[in-house]
């Protein structure tokens, strides 16, 4: 369902990998029994056509049930922790005196890591 990265795509103003977002979401939040008869149903092929038609903008992230909003913002949890470090850190790196002291390298990861964290910090916030 996650695809060969194994990883979620999000943006500023949705989710770039919905489909298996919402995928996932859908199943990780249905009971057992549930997920037996959805199985055995053959819904996957199903819903299909309904997931096309939606899209994971933020605003649809902050009306997802609590269920999934609790899933999601626990794994956003675990991915800021897989950081060595935090948002303010990385913005104390930002200041020009720090900043200028980094390798071009490590700039441009730094830039890349605020943006990371930025985006998770505001899928918290929308959950």
């Amino acid at each position: 369902m996650v695809g060969e990265e194994g990883a979620f795509v999000l943006g500023w103003d949705e989710v770039l990998t919905e489909e298996e977002l919402s995928m996932t979401l859908k199943v990780l939040c249905m009971s057992e029994e549930e997920f037996k008869e959805y199985k055995e149903q053959d819904g996957w092929e199903d819903d299909s056509e309904e997931e096309e038609n939606s899209t994971l903008s933020n605003e649809a992230l902050s009306r997802l049930k609590t269920p999934c909003k609790k899933l999601l913002y626990d794994s956003v949890l675990l991915t800021l922790e897989s950081y060595g470090s935090d948002l303010k850190a990385e913005q104390d790196l930002l200041n020009k005196e720090a900043y200028e002291k980094l390798s071009r390298r490590e700039q441009q990861a730094l830039h890349v890591r605020y943006g990371q964290k930025r985006i998770l910090h505001q899928l918290l916030e929308l959950v």
